[in-house]
């Protein structure tokens, strides 16, 4: 029975433990979207995971939807990067870059006006979206012209080179949480007719395109993919999202990716299910699990060969040197929530790292 300090291949990589760092948006980056040297500094010390999964990052520029998120389509936030993958790969570690592209999540105050995209013209509700005018409502997205996904899968094409270019070991296309792919795949966000609208394969049409695209960049050995089918974050919904998953996980088998990294719940409780066995049973892949596991929880998963690991968001947060507190059961540092988003180290490279008593 394996346990999370036993090592795991993952496609083309070797990774020493199971306890992986789940990509966690910190709004962090510099002018223009470049990542500094305090994001290579946040990511060194975080190199003891198996494996890092970098924040969301822009695939494409006018596409922001968090204020000072990553890009990764311009030469000198490439450079900014390899200031990070250059610290991690010093420390010993291993990190991967999650590729995004945030659709109806953007705002035109983040854009220079530009009016964000999506599926189908349907804002995202209940929610308010962090600008330099203070916290805006989302305004209704344009429909994408099919004529303009082809424009979308190139630039995912071009991030990728770009992720490759700045030294990462590989990376993870964005397909969860209520962005752009995640909107195209699910029934509540896309009301389209057309080869990308209707049914669950036409609706799949754009994330596989992009699988495709970026793997004849990297190899499919090294890219992953996130889902959340059940996560109604970003006023996402499916009618049938145990049935979306599995025709998912088995259509994914041809793609032989290093991995699929699964979020199983909802932030919000509004959507419950069992996504994690049928994606288990049909996909024939590296499966990591992720949202709100314990070590304890994720031990018993790993035993149980329910997953192949477990992606700790939070956690890894607060805890820099998470897998070395889980091996001796220390205690964790509690994070701050105010300080998850704010600029600075404070709350992001400031919490302290364990030390065994004498």
């Amino acid at each position: 029975m394996p346990t999370l300090f036993d090592s795991l291949q993952v496609g083309a990589l070797t990774l020493p433990n199971r306890i992986l760092m789940a990509p966690l948006t910190r709004c962090r980056a510099e002018a223009e979207h470049v990542p500094g040297d305090l994001m290579a500094e946040y990511y060194r010390q975080r190199a003891r995971a198996g494996l890092i999964i970098a924040e969301a990052t822009m695939v494409m520029e006018g596409h922001s939807a968090f204020w000072r998120e990553p890009g990764i389509y311009s030469p000198a936030q490439v450079a900014g990067w390899r200031k990070t993958t250059e610290a991690v790969h010093a420390a010993g570690g291993r990190i991967v870059l999650q590729l995004w592209h945030g659709g109806r999540a953007c705002h035109p105050l983040l854009n220079q006006g530009a009016q964000p995209v999506a599926p189908s013209p349907l804002a995202i509700t209940g929610d308010q979206v962090q600008t330099p005018q203070g916290k805006q409502p989302y305004v209704v997205p344009r429909a994408l012209r099919d004529d303009e996904l082809p424009g979308i899968v190139a630039g995912f094409k071009t991030a990728a080179a770009n992720a490759r270019a700045a030294g990462f070991d590989g990376v993870e296309i964005h397909g969860a949480n209520g962005y752009l792919l995640d909107q195209f795949l699910r029934d509540g966000s896309n009301q389209r007719t057309g080869p990308y609208g209707g049914s669950l394969e036409n609706r799949a049409r754009l994330l596989l395109e992009v699988l495709e695209a970026v793997c004849h960049v990297w190899g499919s050995d090294r890219v992953g993919l996130r889902l959340s089918p059940l996560n109604s974050y970003n006023s996402m919904r499916d009618s049938d999202p145990i049935g979306l998953v599995q025709w998912l996980a088995t259509r994914l088998n041809a793609f032989d990716l290093a991995y699929l990294h699964l979020m199983r719940s909802d932030f919000f409780q509004q959507q419950r299910g069992d996504v994690l066995t049928p994606c288990r049973t049909h996909y024939t892949g590296t499966l990591i699990g992720n949202m709100g596991y314990t070590a304890e929880e994720a031990t018993a998963a790993l035993a149980a060969g329910t997953l192949d690991a477990v992606a700790f968001g939070t956690p890894f947060l607060a805890n820099p040197d998470l897998p070395a507190r889980i091996h001796a059961g220390a205690p964790l540092n509690a994070p701050n929530p105010a300080t998850f988003y704010s600029p600075g180290p404070e709350g992001y490279t400031d919490y302290p790292t364990w030390s065994a008593p004498e």
